[in-house]
């Protein structure tokens, strides 16, 4: 896989983190960093407390135990609120989406943070609210050319099929030019052209806008050709941390995925 960026400092370093909800431990002391402009994958068998971390990354979960630093700066917890205006994106594993508005009107959404002017001036659409306006559907449309979703763009998501749905919800993503995309099994359900796309994508966003990227996949393929550096979640600890090669070679992850040790 050739770059045309290099692989940066540290952008975000989870510390000893552990989650529980009630008995069920979701996540126990899991450490590990992510760097400026790689693709980083989180893998591991179902159940793993792959999407908790995810969670825990933007804030929508809160851990017990451990510390989050994103851009140098470190707290407890992170609020979903602060974490989107500090650069953290996310998409969902099941898609979540505004099924009756169209493609454009979804990637929209996406630049909601970055609306300056008042709900007054932009409801009249006046003087400034208005060249804002145009700045931003001007942004959305290079999405959208980026994407290549031009021909259904006016086009309610929820008449597309669930490939070019996700392709829509990673656009609405990206609308917010974030720092980290935290992408959460963004080829499931897909059929091997959809994937291949995705795949494409995925690269081009990293190479292209240089925004580092996490992401959590089961298809294995996926994650070999496309990752800088994989760490391995089985029930919800920490087994391997490392490049492709030597995460694919390490024991305890053939256990984990054959299920030689439960």
């Amino acid at each position: 896989m050739q770059r045309t960026r290099p692989v940066g400092d540290v952008l975000l370093h989870v510390d000893d983190i552990s989650l529980s909800f009630g008995g069920v431990q979701a996540l126990s002391g899991v450490s590990f960093d992510i760097r400026k402009h790689e693709i980083r994958a989180i893998i591991g068998p179902n159940g793993a407390g792959k999407s908790s971390m995810l969670n825990v990354i933007n804030g929508f979960y809160h851990p017990q135990q451990g510390t989050i630093s994103f851009m140098g700066e470190t707290r407890k917890q992170m609020r979903p609120h602060v974490a989107a205006r500090q650069g953290i994106a996310r998409t969902f594993q099941n898609i979540a989406l505004f099924r009756g508005m169209t493609t454009l009107d979804n990637i929209m959404t996406g630049r909601l943070l970055k609306m300056r002017r008042g709900l007054f001036l932009q409801a009249l659409r006046l003087g400034p609210a208005d060249r804002e306006e145009i700045e931003h559907r001007e942004a959305v449309e290079r999405i959208i050319d980026f994407l290549e979703i031009q021909a259904i763009r006016k086009v309610p998501v929820g008449q597309l099929p669930y490939g070019l749905q996700k392709r829509v919800e990673l656009g609405r993503a990206l609308a917010a030019e974030p720092q980290l995309l935290l992408l959460d099994e963004p080829m499931a359900g897909m059929n091997v052209e959809e994937k291949e796309d995705m795949c494409r994508f995925v690269l081009d966003v990293n190479d292209e806008f240089g925004t580092t990227i996490a992401l959590i996949e089961h298809d294995m393929g996926v994650v070999m050709d496309l990752s800088d550096r994989v760490v391995v979640l089985d029930y919800g600890r920490k087994i391997a941390d490392g490049t492709p090669d030597e995460v694919r070679k390490d024991q305890r992850v053939i256990d984990a995925y054959l299920g030689v040790t439960h």
